[in-house]
């Protein structure tokens, strides 16, 4: 019999609601990596946003998503202003992880790239990520410097040398509950069936999420979750190479994790086009459509900041 039969109606709603706070208690309490180790344990799909900087961070969390993806390409060129061509160095990665960490308390995933070098390399990388308060790492096969997965002229390292790294990596973390993701770009390099072949070593090495990067049709989106035997992640890159499906599509194809990695910066960089566009044509910056300044004092805290003194003064 079900509770609902077995109970008073008015105690059945008080238990619930008990198990329901518990819940947001027992989330609340978890930390960043415990929280994304939750969301790869739990059944349904983990949609997630790439930002390019921590107020593009605020924003994301503010809409109810539950992590952040902070990738090379968003970084590197929001950061520098340079292209997704192994220009960022592992401490800027790491110096922006930590700034986003800072601003929101959702779990981010941050992009090691090739981990930056060597073994060694590799291993430091994951080091300073988890010290920034990443939840996870995306680490990739290419031969460094790598280049965006979405261009010509990508190489990928033997698979067998990526396995090292993947081993450097575990060794490295010392949260268990930090997550590893392992990309492979070999589809452009060996075709479909190699990378999937290398998706399933990376795996059995130890990877809590195979990405193979670059699909480039929709039979080989379909074709992947049946070759490939762990958690799948897969970018949906507006006006790259792979076609763009539903999130009801993926998952019901069988991924795990998709993310939109740069969209944020697409968006962000039409806007500013927009607005500079008509401030030279108009004379004036706020004929268009915008967020209030409101709203971003709001999205930044700007009032809990400046009531801070206030507060600990009532407080004594």
């Amino acid at each position: 019999m079900g509770l609902a039969t077995t109970l008073p109606p008015t105690l059945t709603h008080v238990i619930r609601e008990c198990l329901v706070h518990y819940v947001d208690v027992s989330i609340a309490l978890m930390t960043p990596t415990q929280k994304f180790r939750a969301l790869l344990k739990r059944p349904g799909l983990i949609t997630s946003l790439g930002a390019h900087d921590a107020f593009s961070a605020k924003l994301i969390k503010a809409a109810g998503l539950d992590n952040v993806f902070l990738g090379g390409f968003s970084t590197s060129a929001s950061m520098l202003g340079l292209p997704d061509a192994g220009l960022l160095t592992q401490t800027e990665m790491a110096d922006a992880i930590r700034r986003v960490v800072e601003a929101v308390n959702i779990p981010v995933i941050g992009d090691g790239d090739t981990g930056h070098g060597e073994v060694y390399n590799v291993a430091r990388t994951v080091r300073a990520f988890e010290r920034a308060g990443a939840a996870g790492i995306l680490l990739e096969d290419q031969v460094s410097p790598k280049r965006c997965g979405h261009v010509a002229g990508k190489q990928v390292i033997p698979a067998e040398e990526m396995v090292l790294k993947l081993r450097a990596a575990l060794e490295a973390r010392r949260d268990p509950d930090f997550v590893i993701i392992a990309r492979t770009d070999a589809r452009a390099i060996e075709g479909l069936d190699a990378a999937c072949q290398r998706g399933n070593l990376y795996g059995a090495t130890g990877a809590d999420i195979i990405f193979i990067d670059a699909p480039q049709t929709v039979l080989e989106l379909q074709t992947i979750p049946r070759q490939v035997t762990f958690p799948l992640m897969v970018v949906m890159l507006a006006g790259g190479v792979t076609p763009i499906l539903t999130l009801d599509e993926l998952h019901t194809l069988g991924y795990k994790m998709v993310v939109w990695p740069i969209e944020t910066l697409l968006v962000s960089g039409l806007a500013i086009q927009n607005l500079i566009q008509t401030l030279k044509t108009t004379g004036r910056a706020d004929g268009m459509e915008m967020m209030s300044f409101a709203e971003i004092k709001k999205v930044v805290g700007m009032e809990e900041t400046l009531k801070m003194r206030e507060r600990l003064e009532k407080a004594t």
